[in-house]
């Protein structure tokens, strides 16, 4: 049977082409704003998503408007199979940008095999550029390796290489224009996070530092000149400083939100299309998928989550308090 003919466009005309899949919740880091030491034990191995099932979902996606696709975990590398599901995944037609975020820590060893799977574009998370913070905030001490593995990917010619900070006050509030100086010497995109209140963490900063105040932090480096956003760039405002090779970007979820173009929905690692990374409103589609429900039926999952997909979060998101942790949801 055909499937129907709609795209994803919500109630408030947004097109969303953009699918964020966590094809895991388990990490081997426990950073303190996402995984933190105290979370709940993970979801048993039955409850996500296989990885046929993800690829059915996905080509689903595909007719029904989505073109850009990111893999996210927790640390998607530790999944069992990964390589040949992305070799798998980048094979399908109608994708136009399919990318990888990990935390870097076994992406040396792997990165031929990444390269295989025509996967060019990286977001690695790194917080700090001192070992010793790097254990505080991930409870472990692998810094030399996760570097290795940028410098890796880096001398194989992966790029962008972008480098998501995320600013806790208190944490690395005093390395942010250490972080921006490597913007001079690779060319890697810097990207400044603001902390984000998902869950219960230890992280949450009495103050968070958002980012006018993270960009008083580097402008000692000099003027920040304006980058002008492509086609497939996210939600990061763009900058460069003047002869740098590469660029610093922000992005701004609590002081300035980009709610009203957004063009993303997540496919969490146990099968639910969530709509917001700040709302709890999903839609099952593991369920129904599982039932052998067909295409057409799964579609219209797709197409309920959407229309109820809310115009933006709350106006202020300081307090909130979603009970997923981060590593739950796929960032």
């Amino acid at each position: 049977m055909e499937l129907k003919n709609h795209q994803l466009v919500d109630r408030f005309k947004r097109h969303l082409n953009y699918l964020r899949i966590s094809i895991t919740d388990r990490c081997n880091l426990r950073c303190i704003y996402c995984n933190p030491r105290s979370s709940k034990q993970k979801r048993p191995h039955k409850e996500i998503l296989r990885y046929e099932e993800i690829l059915r979902i996905v080509r689903i996606g595909i007719h029904l408007g989505i073109t850009k696709i990111r893999i996210t975990g927790g640390e998607p590398l530790v999944r069992k199979g990964c390589y040949k599901f992305l070799n798998q995944l980048t094979a399908i037609d109608g994708l136009k940008d399919v990318s990888l975020t990990t935390n870097g820590v076994l992406l040396k060893d792997h990165i031929d095999e990444i390269a295989s799977a025509k996967i060019n574009r990286l977001n690695i998370s790194l917080d700090t550029l001192d070992r010793e913070k790097y254990h505080q905030i991930t409870g472990r001490d692998l810094f030399d390796q996760v570097w290795a593995g940028i410098e890796t990917a880096h001398a194989k010619g992966f790029s962008p290489i972008k480098i998501n900070v995320v600013v806790i006050n208190g944490v690395n509030d005093d390395e942010l224009a250490d972080l921006a100086k490597l913007s001079f010497d690779y060319p890697f995109h810097i990207r400044f996070i603001e902390y984000m209140p998902i869950g219960k963490t230890p992280a949450a900063p009495a103050v968070p530092l958002l980012t006018p105040g993270i960009k008083t932090r580097i402008q000692a480096l000099g003027n920040l000149i304006p980058v002008t956003s492509q086609t497939n760039d996210g939600p990061a405002m763009r900058f460069k400083f003047k002869d740098a090779m590469g660029e610093i970007g922000f992005i701004s979820p609590v002081s300035n939100h980009f709610c009203k173009t957004c063009n993303r929905l997540r496919l969490t690692a146990d099968g639910h299309i969530l709509t917001c990374l700040l709302s709890d409103i999903s839609e099952d589609i593991k369920t129904p998928l599982r039932a052998g429900l067909l295409d057409n039926d799964l579609a219209d999952v797709f197409l309920k989550a959407v229309e109820r997909k809310p115009f933006q979060h709350a106006e202020n998101i300081t307090p909130f308090t979603q009970p997923a942790q981060m590593v739950s949801i796929g960032g």
